[in-house]
């Protein structure tokens, strides 16, 4: 029935943006055809929130050390947009994507999905 998700990031410099997820985060991709790449999205998993608001959707990214991955990112140019907060469910952040604006990044404190089958 449902084989993966596919994930939109828009962005006012695609170009830019993709390069970022190349060359500084690493992604693996495929060119779709005129340098159009297609990233593969680590290990993910999809939560529902409830809001009294209009509905909305939100893409972090996770790792496992939160002050060690900060710390390889700087290394490697990244802009953080706002300091380390510490949610109860989590340790959270943001970093810059040129051309894309700013994408959260976690230390999660929950239980995760990634070792279900």
């Amino acid at each position: 029935m449902i084989t993966g998700a596919h994930t939109i990031m828009f962005a006012t410099d695609a170009d830019a943006a993709r390069g970022f997820l190349r060359d500084v985060l690493g992604l693996s991709n495929v060119d779709a055809g005129g340098g159009w790449l297609i990233f593969k999205s680590p290990p993910a998993e999809l939560a529902v929130h409830p809001t009294e608001e209009s509905p909305k959707h939100e893409l972090y990214l996770m790792c496992d050390d939160l002050e060690k991955t900060m710390a390889e990112l700087t290394t490697k140019g990244v802009e953080f947009t706002s300091e380390v907060s510490d949610e109860g469910w989590g340790l959270l952040t943001s970093l810059d994507v040129p051309g894309a604006g700013s994408l959260g990044l976690y230390e999660p404190r929950h239980p995760t999905a990634h070792d279900l089958p």
